[in-house]
């Protein structure tokens, strides 16, 4: 077989020449786009990570449609209601005054089993029992060991103006229940100023 021979390349200088760059001071202009350079994302019909989501949320459901059928449910009274509400007034108008003034008109019911009716005056004032709530009926589901308490609010129209009674007022609500005490106060002339 002939070899072959290798004949060296000729490598060929390139000389750079510096160019003179003249500085003047043109005005520079920003150019800008009349519509967006990219297009918003549209989603199509099928997505797969919104089939992720859902099958996740599905699960999720499930796990707390269990954890809920599992919750200790015992029973509890209106009095074991009561009693924890004015035990929780106690503490908090020694605490903090301003709280207790705007919550001491809530009233508490049991409505069943499962549910509590707070009954509230005004918005301003269940603002300020949203503060302590969650404290209190987390320390009430653990005192009774019902878990499965849920709470109901019912703004209470009735209940917006605490009247003041004077002794005047309270004999004239005694006389409504007794006639008797009407003739009493004639004959002694009590004095209920």
């Amino acid at each position: 077989m002939p070899s072959k021979i290798e004949v060296p390349e000729k490598k060929e200088e390139v000389v750079v020449k510096p160019q003179i760059i003249q500085e003047t001071s043109p005005e520079i202009t920003v150019k800008t786009a009349s519509k967006p350079l990219s297009r918003p994302k549209i989603s199509s019909g099928f997505s797969i990570n919104s089939l992720i989501n859902k099958e996740d949320k599905q699960e999720q459901e499930e796990t707390v449609a269990e954890i809920n059928e599992n919750l200790q449910e015992h029973h509890f009274t209106e009095t074991d209601l009561q009693a924890e509400w004015n035990l929780m007034l106690m503490q908090l108008r020694a605490k903090d005054p301003f709280v207790f003034n705007a919550i001491k008109s809530f009233k508490l019911e049991k409505v069943d089993e499962k549910t509590v009716q707070v009954l509230y005056p005004s918005e301003s004032a269940k603002a300020e029992f949203d503060k302590i709530s969650g404290e209190f009926f987390n320390h009430f589901k653990r005192k009774v060991n019902n878990y499965a308490i849920k709470i109901d609010y019912k703004q209470d129209v009735q209940n917006l103006k605490i009247e003041v009674l004077t002794t005047k007022k309270k004999f004239e609500r005694f006389v409504e229940i007794n006639p008797l005490l009407k003739d009493l106060d004639d004959l002694m002339k009590f004095d209920l100023t």
